[in-house]
């Protein structure tokens, strides 16, 4: 629940600094990507607590408002942190690390992922991008535009965790794509093309552009390692891949009805 007076950010960040059991301060969302807030933004807080100051923590909590959302954890609930928060947290800014730079090492773990877990990923995501991305050109190929642009739509968010997978990083949130790839790009890719590739399937289910996006996906995933998930799909490729790289259908049975 919301104080009954709320606090700025400031005198917030001031008084939580000032308390000994916390030790950390990491300030996330758009306040902590330069550039991106704008005057509807609050500041997202996380309020690293030591892990024996556990029972302490409501003395820093009930401080959320329209302009202050605040976030109390221990170290070790910090440490587990992941999924869909990964990225906010690997682009956050530590504001206070009193544990010898602990905080500040777990934020920039949060930016890179393993490589076992970042080749998981990857498969999953190409093969789920590959299906929406059939089933976008079946669609326009039977006579169906909606189902196929709605296809076409959901096909980039599996192809973007794909991406950044195979950079072994997390996939930024919507909003801060463009903040993200402006100043991190994702190598062999370039970026305006990338974005306006992305622009144009989102926004009309361009199919051509669709295949020869999907053809440097799939050059960039076979050299990754991924051409077995790829294979998988025998002859369907052919109506996934741009003109010059399909072959005319055999009477072998496909994988996708």
């Amino acid at each position: 629940m919301s104080a009954p007076h709320p606090m700025s950010y400031e005198a917030f960040t001031a008084r939580a600094a000032a308390d000994p059991a916390v030790v950390g301060l990491v300030l996330k969302g758009s306040h902590a990507h330069e550039g991106m807030a704008t005057r509807y933004s609050d500041h997202d807080l996380y309020v690293v607590l030591a892990d024996e100051a556990a029972t302490g923590r409501g003395a820093l909590e009930g401080f959320r408002s329209a302009r202050l959302d605040v976030v109390v954890v221990t170290v070790a609930e910090f440490d587990r942190l992941g999924d869909w928060e990964r990225y906010a947290i690997a682009r956050a800014r530590v504001l206070l690390d009193r544990l010898g730079g602990r905080i500040t090492r777990t934020v920039a773990a949060k930016g890179r992922l393993g490589v076992a877990e970042a080749s998981r990923v990857a498969a999953a995501r190409l093969d789920a991008y590959a299906n929406a991305h059939y089933r976008s050109l079946k669609n326009a190929r039977d006579g169906n535009p909606l189902a196929a642009r709605l296809d076409a739509a959901h096909s980039l968010g599996f192809l973007l965790d794909l991406l950044f997978a195979l950079d072994r990083r997390p996939r930024p949130y919507n909003k801060y794509l463009e903040w993200e790839l402006d100043r991190f790009p994702l190598p062999g890719w370039d970026t305006r093309r990338l974005l306006t590739a992305l622009a144009r399937i989102a926004g009309a289910g361009d199919t051509d552009v669709q295949r020869e996006l999907f053809g440097r996906v799939e050059a960039v995933a076979r050299t990754a390692g991924h051409a077995a998930t790829l294979d998988a799909w025998g002859e369907d490729l052919g109506l996934m891949r741009p003109a010059a790289g399909r072959r005319v259908p055999s009477t072998t049975h496909t994988r996708r009805q």
